[in-house]
């Protein structure tokens, strides 16, 4: 499969945004961890249709007038992970659940610990909320773009939020 990226400046520092040609398939961090997402995309297309989508759609869900994103997305993982990715696109704008909520919903109750990894891997951040899960007792946990960027995006979404949990 080829990708292709392009770059975009936000609140929370730069990303990555890379599509295929079935949608977007990773929006990545500006001091992403390698090996998280395995993707890589071969050549910038500043002017490709979903990348252009999803600048303004993130644009204006920082400024504060977008709730919900209108992408077709390219989900590339196992199908467990598919299955969590899938299950974080119900948690409404503005509200939480936890990883025991998650394992739960997709019908796993015992794998919180396989939801969390799932959750850690999710390729396309902000726009699919991993930023919404959150630790069984309201404690923010592990975020791949820090936990200040996890704070700063519940609290964009309205969300109060307990102490960073580290």
């Amino acid at each position: 499969m080829s990708y292709v990226f392009k770059m975009m400046g936000s609140p929370v520092g730069q990303l990555t945004l890379i599509a295929s040609a079935s949608g977007l398939a990773a929006v990545l961090w500006e001091n992403e961890k390698p090996n998280r997402v395995l993707l890589s995309a071969v050549r910038e297309a500043v002017e490709n249709p979903v990348l252009l989508a999803t600048e303004r759609q993130l644009g204006e869900y920082f400024a504060g007038t977008r709730k919900c994103f209108e992408l077709d997305l390219d989900f590339v993982g196992t199908e467990f992970q598919c299955k969590v990715w899938q299950a974080l696109l119900t948690i409404p704008f503005g509200e939480t659940r936890s990883y025991s909520d998650i394992a739960r919903q997709i019908g796993c109750p015992k794998a919180v610990r396989a939801v969390g990894a799932a959750n850690g891997k999710n390729p396309i951040s902000v726009i699919v909320p991993c930023h919404r899960v959150i630790g069984a007792s309201g404690s923010l946990t592990g975020y791949a773009g820090g936990l200040a960027a996890k704070q700063f995006l519940l609290a964009l979404e309205g969300r109060q939020t307990l102490a960073l949990g580290f």
